[in-house]
């Protein structure tokens, strides 16, 4: 797979990983938020964080109650939009990708039910 910018830098202590992706995401205007959560979720499951799954999906559910009221603020600005090709499971990349673009043009309840699709593919991994 190809390198590409991140938003994780691989030389922070796993403990501040977690602890950004439970403390918020939207530190950036321009960027994707859930992108944020896809790359510290990528790179916790890399270094062996049993919880990486669950941190993930509970982060973006958070972003997707945010978005489902209408808080206005979050990005839908797609920087990295082929990060999905960063995973080997091919059918969860899929699902990375609509969900992205559900959340890019706004479209929460299709966004929700990927959500669910993906917690499902990522139990089962």
């Amino acid at each position: 797979m190809e390198a590409m910018p991140s938003a994780v830098d691989s030389n922070v202590p796993s403990r501040d990983l977690v602890r950004r992706l439970r403390s918020g995401l939207e530190d950036d205007p321009a960027v994707l938020p859930e992108s944020v959560a896809w790359q510290l979720f990528l790179e916790l499951r890399r270094r062996g964080e049993p919880e990486a799954s669950r941190l993930f999906i509970t982060a973006l559910r958070s972003l997707q109650s945010r978005r489902s009221l209408g808080i206005t603020g979050i990005s839908v600005d797609d920087v990295w939009f082929d990060e999905h090709r960063q995973v080997e499971d091919a059918f969860l990349a899929d699902l990375w990708k609509a969900y992205k673009k559900c959340i890019r043009g706004q479209r929460p309840a299709h966004a929700s039910q990927l959500l669910r699709d993906i917690e499902a593919q990522l139990t089962k991994l």
